[in-house]
């Protein structure tokens, strides 16, 4: 009995030694940015000076820990914008530089930069791909261009353009990919072909089904604010799953695209599916999980809206 009731005793202390450490970031009396642990402990200290605006205690949200900014001493470091560490308070890599900020995931990764090239890592920064080219684009429909030997250089506008360099495709796994002759599943990437970059077993097959029991209506809300008429074998998206159950993410996610297999104009069209197959969640900004039978009323209610508003729209809902 007194083993029983020892066991007993131990298990709040052991359900709560499980439980996630909560890090919080703090700033200096110079203001630079650090984290410490819920007793204050600190993980990783004050040495940032980021653009982001953190209050002083507030949460650590994600797998990782990121600084979006630059170490107070550091050396500038091409193409290369933050930090991000693991929760023990580890380095693991520095993001490649996009857009005025750190490069966003795609496909369930994001390229990071270490010594002047670009690689992948995915959520938990766990590399996925190896620093080896000069540039990458991101990830769509499974591929990713890449270039060697070639440079950036400012265009008229200010903006700069990648110039040079022998290019290729990189599939998931970093190997370059041979393009080849048009086919019925072959994706188009800057006039060539290449092999349909998915597979999936029955339990993933089960998950694409279905999404594809809701094509018709995601396609037709998707479209029917656009301008031009969309002939009807264009008017049909594509589903596949981009992503699958980790580490600190129990879940599928799936990706809508258009008939050219691109992503773009679709960003509110990704979905996490959980782990099990039961619950379907459409992805807003990122990080916000909405139960999809609420988010498609929502979606229908405004498209329905918008053909109201637009009596004269060419693409319009099904009855």
């Amino acid at each position: 009995m007194k083993k029983i009731l020892l066991l007993i005793s131990l298990v709040p202390i052991l359900s709560f030694s499980q439980q996630k450490e909560v890090l919080k970031y703090f700033k200096s009396k110079d203001s630079l940015v650090g984290v410490k642990n819920q007793n204050g402990k600190i993980i990783v200290p004050a040495q940032f000076k980021v653009f982001s605006y953190l209050k002083d205690g507030e949460s650590v949200e994600g797998e990782t820990i990121y600084f979006d900014g630059f170490k107070n001493d550091e050396v500038k470091e091409k193409n290369a914008w933050g930090y991000v560490y693991d929760k023990k308070g580890n380095f693991l890599y520095r993001p490649f530089f996009y857009d005025n900020g750190a490069d966003y995931f795609s496909e369930g990764v994001r390229r990071f930069v270490k010594n002047g090239k670009v690689g992948f890592v995915d959520r938990n920064g766990t590399i996925v791909i190896e620093a080896n080219h000069d540039f990458a684009s991101p990830f769509n429909y499974g591929y990713a261009a890449f270039c060697d030997g070639c440079d950036w250089e400012k265009t008229d506008d200010e903006h700069k353009a990648i110039v040079g360099g022998s290019w290729g495709v990189m599939n998931f796994k970093g190997e370059i990919v041979q393009p080849i002759t048009k086919s019925e599943n072959a994706v188009e990437i800057d006039g060539k072909y290449y092999p349909y970059p998915f597979k999936y077993n029955e339990k993933e097959k089960n998950i694409l089904q279905f999404f594809e029991k809701q094509n018709k209506k995601l396609s037709e809300i998707n479209y029917v604010n656009h301008y031009n008429k969309i002939a009807e074998n264009e008017k049909k998206l594509f589903f596949e799953i981009v992503e699958r159950p980790k580490e600190n993410f129990p879940f599928y996610q799936v990706n809508a695209y258009d008939y050219r297999k691109m992503e773009a104009g679709l960003s509110d069209y990704k979905f996490l599916v959980s782990e099990d197959g039961k619950n379907v969640f459409a992805l807003e900004f990122e990080s916000e999980k909405i139960p999809f039978d609420k988010w498609l009323k929502k979606e229908i209610k405004e498209a329905e809206k918008f053909q109201k508003e637009h009596p004269d729209n060419p693409n319009k809902l099904s009855k």
